[in-house]
């Protein structure tokens, strides 16, 4: 959702999101666009995320990772309270700008659950084909 007190431009045409040089993000109706956080040394996803205007302003000045949490309903910077901190290294835009993915230099684990990334769990069929289970991933305890 863009408004007029909103730090980018507002979207474009589709020519200007797909090829255009200016970051004009297409945030959602309640005004987040969604991001995959990524471990730059291995590439792991480590976390999916969300983020608005304020948020990506903070996150691009600042160099650290910043969110906003729909559960708190409050912007935050990771590892603030937890010193597992998120250094951007690069950040892209998806094709028609409504994703975001950063590469960052991860201190200590992403998740809240005190785990290296938040996918930590891999859904599989069940042993009769119509169910489905979830197991912990290989390294991920």
């Amino acid at each position: 959702m863009w408004t007029p007190s909103t730090p980018f431009a507002p979207p474009g045409s589709k020519l200007d999101l797909e090829e255009g040089v200016a970051l004009t993000p297409k945030f959602d109706a309640n005004g987040l666009v969604t991001v995959i956080t990524v471990d730059d040394a291995s590439g792991e996803v480590l976390m999916l995320a969300h983020m608005n205007a304020e948020a990506l302003a903070r996150t691009l000045e600042t160099g650290d990772a910043w969110y906003f949490s729909r559960s708190r309903n409050a912007l935050w910077r990771k590892g603030e309270t937890s010193g597992h901190t998120q250094r951007v290294v690069e950040m892209r835009v998806d094709c028609d700008q409504d994703a975001i993915l950063i590469r960052v230099t991860q201190q200590g684990p992403a998740c809240h659950t005190n785990r290296r990334s938040c996918f930590y769990r891999v859904v599989e069929p069940g042993v009769d084909g119509a169910s489905l289970r979830i197991t912990h991933a290989p390294n991920q305890p």
